[in-house]
C-alpha cells in the first residue's frame, strides 16, 4: 500500500499557510528525507526569488543532494536554470510555471519547450481556471510537460468546486497529461476548515477520483468521489487502488509533510512506524 504514496508529498513549507523561514524549512526537509517515511517526500518547492536564500542554507551539503522544484514566470526559466546550476547542493528536478494573462497555450508551451531544450528538467504548466483550460490541456498533450492544478489557496475563490475539479481531472486523463496539484489539500478527506469556513478538497479523494477517471468514469461520478466526506469510504477505495494511478496524479504541494503522513497512518494506509514524532517538524 505504501507504494501508492511514494513521492506524493512535495514540500511546500515556504508557502502559505505555513510560511516557514528558509532555515527552518531546510532543516525540516532534511529531517523528513532521513525519516521512516522518506519515500513519501518529493521535491522541496521554492520560489525563484528565494534561491539566493536557499543557497546560503544548503552550502556545505553533498553535491546535488537537495532536489528542488522552482515556481517561476515563464520568462525566467533560463535565469533560474543557471542559478540552480550554481548552487552545488541543489539538483533542479522541475520548474512550475504560471502562464501570463492572455498568453495563448501554444505560445507558453512552445516557449517552455524551447527554453528547456536538452535539459533533463520536468516542466509543469498551471492550467488556467477559465475558458483557456481545454486549450492548455490540448497543448500539453503529447509533450513531456505536465499540468499543475490549483486546488485551493488563501481565499475561497481559489478553491474549485468538485464539479470544476472533476472536469479538469477527466480532461487531463483523456488527454494523457499527468498532473500535480497545488494548495488547499490540507487533509486526506474533504472537509470544511473550522477557521476559514472553506470547503477543502481531500488529497486522498483526489487520488481515488483520478483512478475512477482513468477507468472511464464521467465528470458527475468523479465529482461525487471528490465530494465524499466519510473517511472509511474513501480509505476503503484507496486500499483497492493500483499504484499505477500515481503515473497520472503525480504529487501535490503541502505546507506540512507531517500532517498528511499522520492522517494516512490514522486511516490505516501507512505503517505505524511512519508516525511523525519529531516535535521540530510540527
Amino acid at each position: 500500500m505504501s507504494r501508492l504514496f511514494d513521492g506524493l508529498l512535495d514540500d511546500a513549507a515556504l508557502f502559505p499557510p505555513a510560511d516557514l523561514e528558509m532555515p527552518d524549512a531546510v532543516v525540516a526537509h532534511l529531517a523528513h528525507r532521513s525519516s521512516a517515511y522518506e519515500a513519501l517526500v518529493g521535491t522541496f518547492v521554492v520560489a525563484a526569488q528565494d534561491l539566493e536564500d536557499l543557497a546560503a542554507e544548503v552550502a556545505g551539503l553533498p553535491p546535488r543532494s537537495v532536489r528542488v522544484s522552482v515556481t517561476l514566470p515563464v520568462a525566467s526559466v533560463c535565469q533560474v536554470v543557471g542559478a540552480t546550476d550554481r548552487i552545488a547542493a541543489v539538483r533542479l528536478g522541475a520548474v512550475e510555471a504560471v502562464p501570463p494573462p492572455g498568453r495563448s497555450a501554444d505560445m507558453v508551451v512552445g516557449q517552455l519547450r524551447s527554453l528547456l531544450a536538452e535539459r533533463p528538467v520536468t516542466a509543469y504548466v498551471e492550467v488556467p481556471r477559465d475558458e483557456r483550460r481545454d486549450d492548455y490541456i490540448a497543448a500539453l498533450a503529447g509533450t513531456t510537460m505536465r499540468a499543475k492544478l490549483r486546488t485551493g489557496g488563501v481565499v475561497a475563490e481559489l478553491y474549485p468546486s468538485c464539479e470544476e475539479l472533476a472536469g479538469s481531472v477527466v480532461a487531463l486523463v483523456r488527454a494523457g497529461v499527468p498532473f500535480k496539484a497545488t494548495a488547499g489539500l490540507h487533509h486526506a478527506i474533504r472537509n470544511t476548515d473550522p477557521v476559514t469556513g472553506f470547503d477543502q478538497h481531500g488529497f486522498l479523494n483526489l487520488i481515488v477520483a483520478t483512478d475512477a477517471a482513468i477507468h472511464g468514469a464521467e465528470v458527475p461520478a468523479v465529482a461525487e468521489l471528490l465530494a465524499e466526506r466519510d473517511p472509511a469510504t474513501v480509505a476503503h477505495r484507496a486500499r483497492l487502488l493500483d499504484p499505477e494511478v500515481r503515473s497520472t496524479f503525480l504529487s501535490f504541494g503541502t505546507c506540512s509533510i507531517a500532517d498528511p503522513v499522520e492522517e494516512l497512518v490514522a486511516l490505516g494506509l501507512l505503517p505505524t512506524d511512519h508516525r511523525v514524532i519529531q516535535a521540530a517538524l510540527r
